[in-house]
């Protein structure tokens, strides 16, 4: 297999877009007054970066076109689950979370520690996306694997959140753990969906000689195994729930496997 060429320049010309996307992002927040926006602006973050590398790569490259469609189904689906999430349940806790520990001035705050911060994971993360274009390297089979392996993530994380939405829909499981679906199988599904996935990408950029490009795959499955071990949020005035703790003991908080007795 034949290297492809790291270029930092295209690399770093991404940076100013991400981090002025992310600003105008935090000034639209600002009047809102909560970070539902926030999570949004990931997914658009990543498919402008696909964008750019694009535009900045040989037009023969035979993996921008698959590249640039799957980056586009992928952000539309996350843009749109966690707009409708944010419409039905605010503010995540994760970012209520924030707001108290950084309190006062948080509004100003939230420039660098939320939309800031993303605009640089994203940057790291979107790797793969360039290292996809970086040589014209006829197509082979592992691209065909990156491909299977997008697409059954992606597939994961779909089937993961609308399984927790149709829970949550329900009033009759106010209180209740979801245990059931692929949530049986792992505290975290739409994670690791969303971990397959983007090993998927970089599978698409190591078949066109870019193997420096797995920082960014390896960045992002860092912290999703960090959020996925992050505690439940208690309910109010109350303490966790004791369905859960027993769920948390038969389940693993993110790599499916069968529940332990």
């Amino acid at each position: 297999m034949t290297s492809a060429p790291f270029e930092p320049g295209l690399w770093i010309s991404v940076l100013p877009l991400l981090l002025v996307a992310a600003a105008f992002t935090w000034l639209l927040s600002l009047p809102l007054r909560k970070l539902t926006v926030a999570d949004s602006l990931w997914s658009l973050l990543l498919f402008a970066a696909a964008v750019v590398y694009a535009l900045g790569s040989d037009p023969r490259a035979p993996r921008l076109a698959p590249v640039l469609w799957l980056t586009a189904l992928w952000a539309a689906r996350h843009a749109a689950q966690v707009a409708w999430r944010g419409s039905r349940h605010g503010e995540s806790a994760r970012h209520a979370e924030l707001r108290e520990l950084h309190q006062p001035g948080f509004a100003f705050k939230s420039l660098y520690l939320v939309f800031g911060r993303q605009a640089l994971l994203a940057w790291v993360v979107s790797l793969p996306l360039m290292g996809a274009f970086a040589s014209i390297a006829p197509l082979g089979p592992l691209d065909h694997l990156g491909i299977g392996l997008f697409a059954a993530g992606l597939l994961c994380a779909t089937v993961a959140d609308w399984q927790l939405a149709r829970f949550r829909a329900d009033p009759a499981h106010a209180g209740a753990v979801l245990n059931r679906g692929l949530w049986r199988f792992s505290r975290h599904p739409n994670y690791f969906g969303e971990c397959c996935l983007w090993w998927g990408v970089y599978l698409l950029a190591l078949s066109a000689g870019a193997w420096w490009a797995w920082p960014g795959p390896a960045l992002l499955t860092v912290l999703l195994l960090r959020l996925s071990r992050r505690p439940r949020p208690r309910p109010a005035g109350g303490s966790p729930l004791p369905q859960y703790a027993d769920y948390v003991l038969k389940t693993n908080a993110f790599f499916p496997s069968r529940p332990r007795d």
